[in-house]
Parts: C-alpha cells; sequence; structure tokens
C-alpha cells in the first residue's frame, strides 16, 4: 500500500500554470502602464496630459487587481508555480504605475492640458 505525499509538489520550472500566467499578465501589463505614464510625466507640461494618464492609471490599477487575485488565490509559497511571485512584481509595479499616472493627472489639470 502506497501512502501520497502530504506536501504540495513544485512544477517544473517551464510549467505555465494558470497562476504564472496570469501574474505574469498583470505585470506585463502594469510595466506598460509604468512606461506610458513615465513618458507622459517626463515630457513638457501638458505634451501628454490625460491622453497617457488616464490609460495607465486603469491599465496599473487592473494590474493591481490581477495580481491581487493570483496571489489570494494561490494555494503554495514562493517557487511552488502558482505565480505567487509573479503577483507580488504586478502589485508593485501597478503601484507605481497607479502613483505615476495620478502625477500626470494631477499635472494635467494644473496645467490644463487635455492632450
Amino acid at each position: 500500500m502506497t501512502t501520497a505525499p502530504t506536501a504540495l509538489a513544485a512544477v517544473s520550472a517551464y510549467t505555465l500554470s494558470p497562476g504564472r500566467i496570469g501574474s505574469s499578465a498583470a505585470a506585463v501589463i502594469g510595466l506598460l502602464a509604468a512606461v506610458t505614464a513615465w513618458r507622459a510625466l517626463s515630457g513638457r507640461p501638458g505634451h501628454l496630459g490625460r491622453l497617457g494618464g488616464a490609460p495607465a492609471l486603469g491599465a496599473g490599477l487592473f494590474a493591481m487587481a490581477l495580481g491581487a487575485l493570483v496571489a489570494a488565490t494561490a494555494d503554495g509559497g514562493l517557487g511552488t508555480g502558482n505565480g505567487l511571485g509573479g503577483a507580488y512584481v504586478a502589485l508593485l509595479v501597478g503601484a507605481l504605475a497607479t502613483v505615476l499616472a495620478a502625477r500626470v493627472l494631477r499635472r494635467a489639470r494644473r496645467t490644463g492640458g487635455a492632450g
């Protein structure tokens, strides 16, 4: 008679689990949002304005929400293949994008730049 192992086995490093796919997508979306917000912020006032800030804000919030969902539903810890590490990265990058986009929108409102 064999007994089943009680611990969750880690998956291969090359296996794409749903958690890894979700957290990777969230991290990439958050990174693109941060780059968009940074470019809008580093340009001249009113250059991209709300045109760059609003989509970056939405994408940053989406990246944070998806990262939080993956982190909340992960069955194991780091290294188990559930995407927990990528979810933490997505949360951080999404937060950075949200802060930068908020600064862009604040500056666009102050200078009156609409795009």
